[in-house]
């Protein structure tokens, strides 16, 4: 359960304010079809989440033991990092747009997910937990959570939130993970 509620928490709110969230607006205002917009991100961002909580669990058992916890204690760090650093935002190519609502939004979400901020922390959490099903369902549910009201809500919401606030909540969510990481491999490494 633990490694539900952490992914889940973690991507919802690093997701806030991330591109694929303006991108989730962007198609539902371009197509105004909200049910097949949600349905192409939860499908693409399952087939994202899937394997990269796969690929983080590689990682594990390749490294293992305290040096995999050293390398989690920095990724989660270094994310504590990055999410305080705004995306800029990314036009959809038009190709795409012709393949009509459900189509674009899958393959534009699987695309732009590709090496963005919750990927790279499903990668971890994947590896931190080794469970990758209840990884993949956490983050996303976690995207879904955040990305869902983008899509009936839309840009007026999206400009009253506080985004420094909720990356800065982010921030601390990754640097907390970082932090009990790196204690764990202290501990491993000279315990």
């Amino acid at each position: 359960m633990e490694a539900f509620l952490i992914s889940t928490g973690v991507v919802a709110v690093a997701e806030i304010g991330d591109k694929t969230q303006l991108l989730a607006f962007m198609l539902a205002s371009r197509f105004r079809r909200p049910v097949a917009v949600i349905l192409g991100i939860f499908f693409a961002t399952v087939a994202n989440h899937l394997l990269a909580a796969w690929v983080g669990t590689l990682v594990a058992e390749w490294l293992g033991g305290p040096l995999l916890k050293a390398v989690l204690g920095l990724s989660f760090l270094a994310m504590a990092v990055w999410v305080l650093k705004p995306d800029d935002e990314e036009e959809l190519p038009q190709q795409l747009s012709r393949m009509g609502a459900f189509l674009t939004t899958l393959a534009a979400f699987f695309l732009i997910e590709i090496g963005d901020k919750t990927q790279i922390a499903t990668v971890a959490l994947g590896a931190r937990f080794s469970e990758v099903a209840i990884v993949t369902a956490g983050t996303t549910l976690g995207m879904m959570l955040a990305d869902v009201p983008a899509v009936f809500i839309g840009e007026a919401a999206a400009h009253k939130v506080p985004l420094r606030l909720v990356h800065g909540t982010a921030a601390v969510m990754f640097a907390a993970l970082g932090a009990l990481a790196l204690f764990d491999a202290g501990r491993g490494f000279f315990g």
